[in-house]
């Protein structure tokens, strides 16, 4: 592609990413503070957002770097997750086909944000989707990496008073919650994470219920898929 080919599809993507800035810049700079109020500096908030780029996973990978060492745990708390991109990529093979290099940092660096703008959009014929989904992209992941900067530098330039900040992650997750219960239209998946995470809490206790939670959420949505899908059809 020519200079003026790649200046005409950076111009097309930038306002399609122009809604998840504003989104990006507050949840990065939250992070960023967030991250300082745990005791790291912005050198590791800042590489954590460049080489993880995983949202909410970011978040919760703060408080297990201060935990004790469970490479397992991790790896299952992550994958339980960040599991709907496993479905995100099957979703994508067919457009990120004939991507050439950029398909692997397009893998890297897909989020739900790209997901959804890169496999909605039409893009004309006089633009390479390729680089549009590259634009899309890279924007995405330089709000993040930028706002997560300007709140590790600030957290770290002026003194006040965090306690109390770590509930942000809570207040994220809420949020998600929130939104995606006013998304459904019914609420098993929701009532059954609640009781699910109720349950392991009074089980397992505090320090021990999340992985539990996780593997009995899944277990319940695998054995009621096929019944929920039914009813979907029959509405």
């Amino acid at each position: 592609m020519s200079f003026d080919e790649h200046v005409s599809t950076f111009k097309y993507a930038f306002p399609k990413t122009i809604p998840i800035l504003a989104g990006f810049a507050f949840l990065g700079m939250s992070y960023g503070i967030y991250m300082n109020s745990l005791g790291f500096g912005p050198l590791y908030a800042i590489s954590m957002s460049m080489f993880i780029f995983a949202g909410s996973m970011e978040f919760v990978a703060g408080s297990l770097l201060l935990g004790p060492f469970a490479p397992l745990s991790a790896f299952l708390l992550t994958l339980m997750i960040n599991a709907r991109h496993l479905f995100y990529g099957i979703a994508m093979l067919d457009k990120f086909k004939g991507t050439g290099k950029k398909k692997a940092y397009l893998i890297y660096g897909m989020c739900d944000e790209s997901f959804v703008i890169n496999s909605s959009t039409q893009v004309p014929q006089y633009i390479n989707q390729g680089w549009f989904m590259f634009y899309v992209t890279l924007l995405n992941q330089i709000y993040w990496v930028g706002g997560t900067t300007i709140g590790s530098l600030f957290s770290s330039a002026v003194t006040f008073n965090t306690d109390g900040l770590e509930f942000v992650m809570v207040a994220l997750f809420v949020i998600i919650f929130l939104e995606n219960w006013m998304k459904e239209h019914n609420h098993i998946s929701s009532i059954i994470g609640i009781v699910a995470s109720v349950l392991s809490l009074l089980i397992f206790g505090t320090d021990n219920f999340i992985i539990p939670a996780m593997i009995l959420i899944l277990v319940s949505l695998t054995s009621i898929k096929s019944t929920v899908e039914k009813r979907e059809v029959i509405k």
